[in-house]
């Protein structure tokens, strides 16, 4: 085998480079699928979540739930 008079001196770099970028794809990709939106909460969905957890009142929530209808 002639590792050393350079004929599998490409070789070897491109193992190193399918390793980088392995590793990169592994760790610098973000952990959710590619290509799929998340899904945003509407304005309503946060005051009744709000509501839900007893952060406002029933007042404030229909308050809110107006204001938000009126402006849609």
């Amino acid at each position: 085998m002639h590792y050393y008079d350079g004929h599998f001196g490409g070789m070897h770099l491109i193992w190193w480079i399918i390793w980088v970028i392995l590793l990169a794809w592994i760790f610098f990709i973000p952990a959710d699928i590619p290509y799929q939106k998340t899904k945003k909460d509407s304005p309503l969905n946060i005051l009744k979540n709000r509501f839900a957890k007893g952060e406002i009142s029933k007042e404030e929530f229909e308050e809110s739930k107006k204001i938000l209808k009126s402006d849609s």
